[in-house]
């Protein structure tokens, strides 16, 4: 039997727009802090059993840093939205320092192997996961006027952090791209035959301040879905993108069958800096905030390690070399 009470949390937070991978995140934390806490229901806690559960993420579960903050940002929303007494600011507990790993990037070989393994309807999502570095659902969110053939770009609206932002457009993904939005909209011819079909979901009040719009060409889910489905917020019938999971599990099957285990982002990253843009570059196209969290990517170039000279080189080893010399002698 589903929870009322998280029930409840999952429609105000949709009621504020929040991203489905969020909701999801928060109410498996929330659920979780209950269950540790034996079930008893949050607003009889406070921040002394908030201390414990992300004491016992790190001390039992040695969760890394990002995994426990994101636990406690979804007790502060809890806190501060739902039950209406935020957290003390001063909260005492045990923070994550599991060390952040380094990005394990693709070689130039694995990224055409990789596309090889990468199936017809899949390879033009992928292309842009690994072209234009952007995160799966930036891609599955692309509306069909956000690609911008005229200057090879595509626009990012209410990306992570609710930034917007634009990136670059491989060329050589533009005759698929056009074939796509064919496709697209000979869904949408469809659909306006159909007297139950609303149109596509628009952000925020756009719906109402371009009330005709939802049905035009450019505001329809560049990888539309095969099929209508009600919108889980209005109850009206839509085409909303594909499900991230195909995509996941589509790049995962072309990763196992090339044999790699590799990020394509992490990889965009790393080759635009080996291709000599500058950090503040890709800082710009990855989205991220603080250029430090893009450093790390200069640290797995490999001009900063398989270029270096190792001053080994310079000593004539002697004794190898008097090994070898006896080594011969001995074969004669």
């Amino acid at each position: 039997m589903k929870s009322l009470f998280l029930t409840m949390i999952k429609d105000h937070m949709y009621s504020k727009r929040y991203a489905k991978s969020t909701i999801e995140a928060y109410l498996f934390w929330i659920a979780s802090y209950i269950r540790f806490n034996n079930m008893q229901h949050p607003s009889s806690m406070g921040d002394t059993q908030v201390e414990s559960y992300l004491n016992h993420l790190v001390n039992s579960q040695n969760v890394a840093q990002g995994t426990q903050a994101q636990a406690l940002n979804a007790l502060s929303f809890l806190y501060k939205e739902i039950i209406k007494s935020p957290l003390s600011l001063s909260l005492d507990f045990v923070k994550s320092e599991r060390p952040r790993k380094l990005p394990v990037v693709l070689t130039q070989t694995e990224v055409s192997a990789l596309f090889k393994h990468c199936v017809a309807k899949h390879y033009l999502p992928c292309g842009l996961l690994y072209g234009s570095g952007m995160r799966l659902m930036e891609v599955l969110r692309l509306r069909v006027h956000d690609i911008d053939f005229d200057y090879n770009c595509i626009r990012i609206w209410d990306g992570k952090g609710g930034k917007n932002r634009v990136v670059t457009l491989a060329v050589e993904l533009i005759p698929q791209l056009r074939s796509q939005i064919q496709l697209v909209d000979s869904y949408l011819q469809l659909d306006l035959k159909n007297p139950l079909y609303s149109g596509a979901y628009m952000p925020h009040l756009l719906c109402k301040k371009y009330p005709n719009h939802n049905k035009q060409l450019g505001w329809q889910y560049l990888f539309s879905s095969h099929k209508l489905s009600l919108d889980p917020e209005s109850k009206q019938l839509r085409r909303h993108h594909i499900d991230e999971k195909q995509l996941q599990r589509a790049v995962k099957k072309a990763a196992f069958d090339a044999n790699i285990s590799k990020s394509m982002r992490n990889s965009f990253a790393t080759h635009l800096l080996q291709s000599g843009a500058d950090i503040r570059t890709v800082q710009t196209q990855l989205g991220h905030s603080d250029v430090r969290t893009t450093q790390i990517y200069t640290h797995v170039l490999q001009k900063n390690a398989n270029a270096v000279i190792s001053p080994f080189q310079d000593y004539k080893l002697p004794y190898l070399k008097q090994k070898s010399t006896a080594h011969k002698r001995h074969a004669f």
